[in-house]
C-alpha cells in the first residue's frame, strides 16, 4: 500500500528554505542600500560624471608694431576609444587614420590593441583635417578642441621668443619667462554621460569658462631683426666662425630693437635642436670684450680729470706689467699720441698708461657704473652678469689688461649698453625688451620706462664720442664701419677668446660697436663674432656687419643725416 509524505512537513521545509534565501537577499539589500550605499553611489557617480578640461587660448607675442611672432591657432586632437571600435573595422580604421594624419599605420594599429583604454590620442591636426577624419563616421573615433602654437617667422628671433611643449607650457625664452601671463587659465566642464559617452539628457552640467592668456608686445622691430639676422648669419658663414650676435638699441629709450644670433633657433623644428642651441647668446654668452672696453677706461680717465683728449703719451709698442711684457695692438716705432689718438688707433699701451693715472679702484668703480658685473635687467630670459673681479683681486698683469678688455667678461647686451650710455650724454637707460602687455580687457598697457642713471658727465660723453668718431675716420681702426652721409662713432674690438674645451685662450672674439648719427645719436649697433677662421680683427669682419645693420636700421627708422661736419681730431703730437 502506497504511503504519501506528510504535506505539513514539506511545507515547513519549503518555508524554511525560502526564509533562508530571502534573508540572504535582504542582507544583501541592507548591505547595498545601507552599509555600502555611499561607496556604490560614489562609484556610479565617478563612472557617470565626466570632467573635461577646456583649454585657454594662449596669448600672442608680437613685435613693437603688433606683428605676431608667436600666436595660437585652432586645432583638433583626434582620439580613439579602442573598446568601442568595431573589431571588424579596426584594419580599415587604422589604414584610414594613417592616411589622413600622415602617420604609420602600425602606430594606429598598436593604439587600437588595448580595448581597456578609453581615450588614446593619435594626433593633433587643423579643423579641416579633423572634419575629413570624422566624416568617415567610425565608432570609437572622435576629436577634442585644442590649440596649437605657431611661429610664422620660423627662426626670426627664435632663441629670444622660445617655444612651448606639447602640454602648452613655455619651455624657453619669452614663452617660459612670461608663461603665466601668456597661458591664461584653463576652464572646466563637468557633465553626466552614459556608457558610450553620450551626455544624459536633463542631467546637471557645470562649466567654468576659460580665461584667455594676455599678449606680450616686445620692443623688437621685425624688419630690423630680420636684417640683423641676415647680416650676422652671412658673416658667420663667410668667416667660418662658431657663432655671432647683433644687438640694436634705441639710444634714448634703451629699448632693444633687435637681438639676433647665428645660428638661430628654428621654432618650427625646435625638437631637433640640442638644448645648447636654445640659448639666446646675445644675452647669455660671456666673453672678454677686448678693445671695445677701452671706452670705459677713456671715460674714467677723462672723468677723473687726470687726462684730457689732447694729453700726449709717449707710446712704445710694448710695456712691462708685473712679470709680463704686453704688446700693443700692432707693431710700431715709439710714437707720441694724443689721448684721442690712443683711442682712435686702439693702442693697448697708451690705454694702460692712461689707466695708471686713474688707479685700479676708480677704474673698477667706473666699470661697475657702466653695468659690468651685474645683470642688465632688460627682461630677457637667461641674462648673464658676466665677470668683474674686485679691484683688490687684480694681480700681476691683470692690472693692465683689464684696461683694454682682457680679464673681464661681459655679454653683447652689456657692451651695447655701455655705448648707449655714451651716446645718451652719459645717462644709462636700463635696457628693455618688453614694450608692454594687454590687460584682462585686452587693452594694451605700456611697460614702465627704463631707469635712468647718470654714469659720466655730458662733457666726458661728448669728448669720448669725438674720439670714437675719429676711430671710424681715416687713420682709425674702424674705417669699414663708415656710412656715407652719416657721422658714425664706434670702436673695434679684437680679444683672445677663452675656451673651456682647450682650457685656455684659443681663437679670437671680433667685435664692433658704435652709434649714429654721432652728433645726434639715435641707434646703437653691436656685432660680435666668436672664433672666426677667416680673419679675426674686429675692424675687418665685425665692422662690415655693423655697417649693414646700421644702414638698414637708420633707413627703417627714417633717421636723416644731420648734415654737420665732424670736428678735427689730432691723433699725433705735432699734427
Amino acid at each position: 500500500m502506497l504511503r504519501l509524505g506528510n504535506p505539513n512537513r514539506r511545507i515547513h521545509i519549503g518555508l524554511i528554505a525560502m526564509t533562508f534565501v530571502l534573508s540572504i537577499f535582504a542582507g544583501r539589500l541592507v548591505q547595498l542600500q545601507g552599509l555600502d550605499s555611499k561607496v556604490y553611489v560614489a562609484e556610479a557617480a565617478e563612472r557617470r560624471v565626466q570632467e573635461e578640461k577646456i583649454p585657454a587660448r594662449r596669448g600672442s607675442i608680437t613685435d613693437v608694431n603688433g606683428h605676431e611672432l608667436a600666436l595660437t591657432v585652432e586645432a583638433r586632437e583626434i582620439f580613439l576609444d579602442p573598446g568601442v571600435v568595431v573589431p571588424a573595422e579596426r584594419e580599415k580604421v587604422a589604414a584610414t587614420l594613417a592616411a589622413e594624419l600622415g602617420v604609420p599605420k602600425e602606430q594606429i594599429t598598436a593604439k587600437l590593441s588595448d580595448p581597456a583604454k578609453r581615450y588614446v590620442p593619435v594626433g593633433t591636426v587643423n579643423p579641416a583635417v579633423a572634419r575629413k577624419v570624422l566624416a568617415h563616421k567610425f565608432k570609437g573615433v572622435g576629436s577634442e578642441h585644442r590649440y596649437l602654437r605657431d611661429y610664422p617667422g620660423g627662426d626670426l628671433a627664435g632663441s629670444l621668443i622660445g617655444f612651448v611643449g606639447d602640454d602648452g607650457y613655455g619651455l624657453s625664452g619669452m614663452e617660459l619667462l612670461h608663461n603665466k601671463l601668456l597661458a591664461g587659465r584653463d576652464g572646466e566642464q563637468i557633465m553626466e554621460t552614459g556608457r558610450d559617452g553620450e551626455r544624459i539628457p536633463m542631467t546637471r552640467t557645470t562649466r567654468q569658462t576659460p580665461v584667455a592668456g594676455r599678449d606680450v608686445r616686445l620692443t623688437i622691430d621685425r624688419d630690423i631683426q630680420w636684417a640683423a639676422q641676415q647680416a650676422i648669419g652671412e658673416q658667420v658663414k663667410a668667416t667660418g666662425a662658431r657663432t655671432g650676435s647683433v644687438i640694436v638699441m634705441d639710444v634714448q629709450t634703451g629699448q632693444v630693437l633687435a637681438a639676433a644670433n647665428a645660428p638661430e633657433l628654428d621654432l618650427k623644428n625646435w625638437e631637433k635642436t640640442p638644448a645648447e642651441g636654445w640659448v639666446n647668446r646675445a644675452v647669455a654668452d660671456v666673453f672678454e670684450p677686448g678693445s671695445t672696453n677701452k671706452v670705459i677706461t677713456a671715460a674714467a680717465a677723462l672723468e677723473s680729470g687726470a687726462v684730457r683728449p689732447e694729453t700726449v703719451f709717449t707710446v712704445k709698442d710694448e710695456i712691462r706689467c708685473a712679470d709680463q711684457v704686453l704688446r700693443d695692438s700692432h707693431p710700431h716705432p715709439t710714437e707720441r699720441l694724443t689721448f684721442s689718438g690712443v683711442v682712435a688707433t686702439s693702442s693697448n699701451v697708451g690705454t694702460i698708461l692712461a689707466a695708471q693715472k686713474v688707479g685700479d679702484r676708480k677704474l673698477h668703480e667706473m666699470l661697475q657704473r657702466f653695468g659690468f658685473g651685474s645683470k642688465p635687467g632688460a627682461g630677457f630670459y637667461g641674462e648673464e652678469a658676466g665677470l668683474l673681479p674686485s679691484w683688490k683681486d687684480w694681480l700681476g698683469s691683470q692690472r693692465c689688461t683689464i684696461a683694454y678688455g682682457q680679464g673681464v667678461s661681459v655679454t653683447a647686451l652689456q657692451t651695447a649698453s655701455v655705448y648707449q650710455t655714451i651716446a645718451n650724454g652719459g645717462v644709462r637707460v636700463t635696457p628693455s625688451i618688453v614694450a608692454g602687455t594687454t590687460d584682462d580687457k585686452d587693452v594694451f598697457v605700456p611697460a614702465a620706462p627704463g631707469k635712468r642713471t647718470r654714469v659720466v658727465g655730458e662733457r666726458t660723453a661728448r669728448e669720448v664720442t669725438t674720439m670714437l668718431e675719429a676711430a671710424v675716420s681715416e687713420g682709425g681702426t674702424g674705417t669699414l664701419a663708415a656710412i656715407d652721409g652719416y657721422r658714425v662713432a664706434g670702436k673695434t674690438g679684437t680679444a683672445m677668446r677663452y675656451d673651456a674645451a682647450c682650457q685656455g685662450y684659443c681663437g679670437y672674439t671680433a667685435t664692433f660697436v658704435g652709434f649714429a648719427p654721432a652728433d645726434k645719436p639715435r641707434l646703437v649697433v653691436l656685432a660680435v663674432i666668436q672664433d672666426p677662421r677667416e680673419g679675426h680683427y674686429g675692424g675687418e669682419i665685425a665692422a662690415p656687419v655693423f655697417k649693414k645693420v646700421m644702414t638698414f636700421a637708420l633707413k627703417s627708422k627714417k633717421v636723416p643725416p644731420t648734415g654737420t661736419t665732424p670736428p678735427a681730431v689730432r691723433i699725433r703730437a705735432g699734427e
